[in-house]
């Protein structure tokens, strides 16, 4: 399973960039919104895929066919390398199916259920991304529901990749490995959490004071 980070924040983009442990990085319109507004979108996108390379998925804001063909003709124009994030609405499905035609790949996006995911492999996706946290919001299992996507896909040998989105702690990220995600993409915070564990620290802070008691006893021992 690949991770992706899920953010358009420079900064956290290139740390983890440079960690060599994110393969892609996916956006959304609230993400965007989160950062400065003065920058502009196209200008922040590209350097996005500068600092990381692979995948980047793009989404468009239309919700008719057209106007969501239209928004991904516009981005492939400037931004070639881009994956195309489609809502997973019957308008998306048929946008899906035409950019599919065209060789433009798509990421169908705020699939809930598993019969919405094999509708989204049926129109030509790409990727399908699963919600797990907002489906656990409404009391639901957005793993028991991962599951059983994963398994259509092993029985059925679908080929779109399945990735694991709306992730909300690192046992989410374990989780999805389990079942067989190809991609989790995941926040900055669970990110960063789930690299931490306080037996790391102690072990480390041990070897350090162990190192540091030898150099002085060695040096002890030269002065005798």
């Amino acid at each position: 399973m690949e991770l992706y980070l899920d953010t358009a924040n420079l900064e956290q983009i290139k740390e983890v960039a440079e960690m060599g442990i994110i393969r892609g990085v996916t956006t959304n319109p609230s993400l965007l919104a989160k950062e400065d507004p003065t920058v502009d979108f196209k200008q922040r996108i590209i350097e996005i895929h500068r600092l990381v390379g692979g995948h980047v998925s793009v989404e468009v804001i239309s919700t008719d066919k057209d106007g969501m063909v239209r928004e991904a003709e516009e981005i492939i124009e400037w931004f070639p390398e881009a994956t195309i994030k489609i809502p997973m609405i019957p308008q998306g499905l048929a946008a899906v199916k035409e950019l599919s035609a065209r060789g433009i790949p798509t990421n169908v996006t705020l699939i809930f259920s598993a019969t919405q995911a094999i509708a989204a492999q049926q129109a030509g996706a790409s990727y399908v991304s699963i919600f797990l946290g907002r489906l656990d919001d409404i009391a639901y299992d957005g793993i028991a529901v991962l599951n059983d996507i994963c398994e259509i896909w092993d029985v059925q040998g679908y080929d779109s990749l399945i990735i694991a989105a709306s992730i909300r702690n690192p046992l989410h990220i374990v989780e999805s490995a389990r079942a067989g995600a190809d991609i989790a993409t995941v926040p900055y915070n669970v990110l960063m959490q789930s690299l931490k564990n306080p037996l790391t620290d102690i072990g480390l802070e041990k070897f350090i004071k162990d190192y540091d008691r030898y150099l002085t006893e060695r040096q002890k021992s030269m002065l005798i």
